[in-house]
């Protein structure tokens, strides 16, 4: 999808139905968890089908270069070259309107529905920017490694995961120092110039990214001043954990896991009203 030819594999969502207003259907474009280390778009095929059925938009999932063997910028370079090349062909291929596009992520896919917001064609005013973005539990900040970031007070006392901290760091690592100041690593240092209008952030409680999550949504919104509408809206979920999302319905019951998916789909709707879009369902 890029100018050397890598092709990147991508899952296409596209329910049956019409729509009212615009002549073409909004495009989504989804990115999985995986701790930059894995993860596939099957993995959130679910939640892919509930937002092209309850939306009407052509929803995509991207897969990405992966940790250790391709550390930070790859994943983030794949992500931009995907949504440069939907903004050019989302059209032909699949009646996708590039004009309304909006992005989510789950973990590190979260990390990158922010970070392609720093393309210029993604940032207002260009007829392409990013609408809406929708994340759950997104690693923002990579400035500090995973076991230096705040632990809230509910986190177990003997973390299951904290062996795997090390590899959690595998992607960043290697380009921390160099890029500390970049928001495509760290989107926690977005400029709000550079961000869609509405924005919305899953947190569970239970995880190391609570802090850096909420302090990016208070610093965004202190930064709009006084609007109608908050810019980033948070949904806590102070009882639930990092992953809650993907683990089976025996562990977390669906209908718990609908209260996350459903708040992004209302995020998404309004976002598509806006711009004259209604989904016939």
């Amino acid at each position: 999808m890029d100018s050397i030819c890598r092709s990147v594999r991508a899952l296409i969502f596209k329910a049956a139905g019409v729509g009212k207003g615009r002549a073409l259907r909004p495009l989504h474009v989804n990115f999985h968890a995986g701790a930059f280390m894995g993860g596939l778009p099957e993995g959130h095929a679910y939640f892919d089908q509930l937002v092209s059925e309850q939306t009407g938009a052509v929803v995509v999932d991207v897969d990405y270069r992966v940790a250790p063997e391709h550390a930070f910028p790859a994943a983030v370079d794949d992500a931009d070259a995907t949504i440069k090349w939907l903004q050019e062909n989302a059209e032909e291929r699949w009646d996708a309107d590039p004009t309304l596009m909006t992005t989510s992520g789950f973990s590190a896919g979260g990390n990158l529905a922010f970070a392609v917001t720093q393309q210029k064609s993604c940032q207002a005013p260009s007829p392409t920017s990013i609408k809406a973005i929708a994340t759950f539990y997104a690693v923002l900040d990579f400035r500090l490694s995973p076991w230096e970031k705040p632990h809230p007070d509910n986190m177990p006392k003997n973390d299951p995961a904290k062996v795997f901290l090390p590899l959690f760091d595998a992607y960043a690592a290697p380009a921390r120092e160099k890029h500390s100041k970049d928001p495509r690593l760290s989107p926690v240092l977005s400029q709000k110039e550079s961000l869609p209008k509405r924005i919305l952030l899953v947190v569970p409680g239970i995880d190391i990214l609570v802090a850096e999550q909420t302090e990016f949504a208070e610093r965004i919104n202190n930064e709009d001043g006084r609007r109608e509408v908050q810019r980033v809206e948070i949904l806590h979920e102070k009882d639930l954990f990092h992953g809650y999302l993907e683990v089976p319905d025996i562990v977390v019951k669906r209908d718990i896991k609908h209260r996350a998916y459903d708040k992004a789909i209302q995020v998404f709707k309004e976002t598509h009203r806006e711009y004259d879009w209604t989904w016939n369902t």
